[in-house]
């Protein structure tokens, strides 16, 4: 079922178990009401009746007879009924009335008692004058407070219904407000793949459960465009970085096996494939690493590197490759704390990020200088690639402060920095 329905659902249930316990309530109350003043009403009689009937005065028993007929308002099919009391819990029963024994229980213990039975009440009262006592029972239908009951039924009935319709259209609107937010989300996301990764949801004001999911998944897109560009990058430098030692090994075996040739040759040769299959043992281990880091950089394993010696080591790399390369490393003003040339890195990744920046310095700027400056204080870790090369187109030069970015979080520090001009 569409959380759609289930809202408008629950909000018509929700509405109708409301509505029916208002409804009961405002029925009880009414009635309990009714009762309250219609049993009054019996009550003033019952007290005229005993006067009237105590009375030994002709005049005023007949001035209490008129006073009820003229003073209160006429009950329906009222009636009244005087039963002597003969002893504590004897009187003088009336043949004409068939109440339950336990309506006079009542009055005899407590002194006054009524019930109701097909809408007719019945009231009864225990007075005492002069040493007698009487049982004054006073009877009425109450008509009206049935018909009132009737109609205030009615209209809690049908009023009740027409809430309910209007709930159900309420709960509709209630279930379009709640989902059109999350509808247009999935509209939206059905759009991105991994061909437009770059596209966002739009931002929304507020500091609902909305906006945090939209803030929520436009960084899950973040996290995955990174995760992409990295996965992009781990496969250009495996074709790009792993064939230059590979390579390198080959011809090395391939003009050692042309001819016979001296022990020295043979020594200098092994060490040289040596050094070149370390080398792309050093670099497959790195690039393993790099596909098992996180896009927080939680899992990659860190070394403890010195700067300037990473860049001696790139730069005897680049000798081996360019022999006639023209890179010029400067170091302003070795630190006296040498602490603050070492930093947590992953060093074959490091070394070989520095290695491609440099090497491309050198291809592109027709052998000419490249300036390595390094510069290091307390605050920052700075190290500035310059040539004199044809440059780099502006989209490309976007890419490389993305890899700036990622050098520092592969670093894990934020004292670390490169630029590439």
């Amino acid at each position: 079922m569409q959380i759609r329905k289930k809202i408008t659902i629950t909000y018509i249930a929700l509405s109708c178990f409301s509505t029916s316990l208002l409804c009961i309530v405002i029925f009880s109350l009414f009635k309990q009401n009714n009762e309250y003043y219609f049993i009054k009403r019996l009550q003033d009689r019952a007290k005229i009746a005993s006067s009237a009937h105590s009375q030994k005065n002709l005049e005023k028993k007949n001035y209490f007879k008129e006073f009820k007929k003229s003073g209160l308002e006429e009950l329906i099919e009222e009636k009244e009924y005087i039963l002597p009391v003969k002893g504590k819990n004897t009187f003088e029963y009336n043949t004409d009335l068939h109440l339950p024994p336990e309506f006079y229980k009542e009055i005899m213990k407590k002194g006054s008692s009524w019930f109701e039975e097909d809408y007719r009440y019945y009231y009864g009262q225990i007075f005492g004058e002069e040493g007698q006592k009487h049982i004054v029972i006073v009877t009425a239908k109450d008509r009206r407070g049935n018909t009132s009951a009737i109609y205030i039924l009615q209209i809690l009935i049908f009023g009740g219904m027409g809430f309910i319709v209007l709930a159900y259209f309420f709960g509709q609107f209630l279930a379009r407000r709640v989902i059109n937010p999350i509808a247009l989300i999935t509209k939206e996301v059905h759009r991105i793949s991994a061909s437009n990764l770059h596209n966002r949801l739009a931002d929304t004001d507020g500091k609902d459960e909305i906006t945090d999911l939209t803030k929520t998944f436009n960084d899950m897109l973040d996290r995955l465009e990174t995760s992409f560009e990295i996965q992009a990058n781990f496969i250009n430098n495996a074709s790009h970085e792993l064939k230059t030692p590979i390579t390198t090994i080959i011809a090395e075996t391939e003009i050692m096996l042309l001819k016979e040739r001296a022990t020295e040759e043979y020594i200098y040769s092994l060490e040289n494939i040596n050094k070149q299959a370390s080398k792309l043992g050093n670099l497959t281990e790195s690039l393993l690493k790099l596909t098992q880091t996180g896009y927080d950089g939680t899992k990659q394993v860190l070394d403890i590197a010195r700067i300037d010696e990473i860049l001696l080591e790139v730069k005897a790399s680049i000798d081996t490759l360019f022999p006639n390369n023209r890179v010029n490393i400067k170091i302003k003003a070795i630190p006296e704390d040498e602490s603050l040339l070492t930093i947590p890195c992953n060093r074959p990744l490091l070394e070989l990020a520095l290695n491609n920046i440099i090497s491309n310095a050198v291809k592109y700027s027709d052998n000419d200088e490249v300036f390595v400056n390094l510069s290091v204080d307390k605050a920052i870790i700075k190290i500035a690639i310059t040539d004199i090369g044809i440059g780099i187109p502006r989209k490309i030069s976007l890419i490389f402060t993305n890899l700036s970015l990622e050098v520092k979080l592969l670093l894990n520090t934020t004292v670390t920095d490169l630029d590439y001009h």
